[in-house]
């Protein structure tokens, strides 16, 4: 059973600039609500009991975020409002869930995916990225199924241009098991148009296995100076480690630019 999840929150959300300039991303509201818990809830849906936050000394915001309990206390006894006191004891409950680590020195997703390594306990965990959003189906409920009808890593898949292969991590196919799931050859990190060997993105959901720890310990920064998570997991696949992807049924909404970020807002209103 998949009872943990990483949440990479540490990276410095340059395509928001100026906002992250003085404010952590995650944070930012999305129809009233900080994009964080939207991710948060899924986790929860889908029966995550302890999340692990990788942020870094430039992201304290998001501690001080669930920690902020003089400010809630103090507002509570002037106020005695019953929102408050709700919105308290949500923050109080997600706090019982998390879990901190830092990553100081931000070199990609597979170095960020490694601070978590000794507080991983199962044989499997998920990680989430907090950019993608997925909205009307849970995502992450739908991976873990398919995960245990498989016993396998899987990874949330769509279809995407041609044109922006470029900008994302693209499967290479193997054969289809089912209408959602593909089992894949490999995946390529941000290949070049006419090196793409397919049109399916990985998005911001995996299940991964915990031995992608002794991979993620050799890898050397590739592309952009960076440790990409992709590149572990094609060393796993390599020594015949079974991944799938999942064509995941939910709406793909993009966070991390400014158009994405704007256009989330619009899309949430209307649920």
């Amino acid at each position: 059973m998949i009872k943990q999840a990483i949440i990479p929150l540490a990276g410095l959300g340059t395509r928001l600039l100026p906002l992250t300039s003085v404010f952590a991303k995650e944070l930012l509201p999305i129809n009233g609500k900080p994009g964080l818990e939207y991710i948060i809830n899924e986790c929860i849906d889908a029966g995550i009991k302890q999340i692990i936050f990788i942020i870094s000394k430039r992201k304290m915001m998001i501690k001080k975020y669930f920690y902020n309990d003089k400010f809630y206390k103090d507002l509570i006894k002037r106020k005695n409002d019953p929102k408050i006191k709700k919105e308290y004891q949500k923050i109080l409950k997600y706090r019982k869930m998390i879990k901190f680590v830092y990553q100081n020195d931000p070199k990609g997703t597979g170095d960020a995916v490694l601070k978590t390594k000794k507080y991983i306990k199962d044989k499997y965990f998920l990680m989430l990225l907090p950019d993608d959003l997925i909205i009307k189906k849970n995502c992450s409920k739908s991976m873990i199924q398919t995960h245990k009808k498989f016993k396998s890593s899987v990874m949330a898949s769509m279809s995407v241009n041609k044109k922006t292969v470029s900008r994302w991590g693209i499967y290479k196919l193997n054969k289809k098991l089912n209408t959602n799931d593909y089992l894949i050859r490999g995946v390529i990190e941000k290949p070049k148009i006419n090196d793409a060997p397919s049109n399916k993105a990985v998005i911001g959901r995996y299940i991964l296995p915990k031995k992608i720890f002794l991979k993620l310990k050799n890898l050397k920064p590739s592309k952009g100076g960076e440790i990409h998570i992709t590149d572990a997991i094609q060393l796993l696949i390599d020594d015949k480690e079974k991944f799938i992807a999942h064509n995941f049924t939910g709406k793909y909404l993009d966070c991390g630019t400014m158009d994405g970020y704007i256009n989330s807002s619009k899309e949430i209103a209307k649920l």
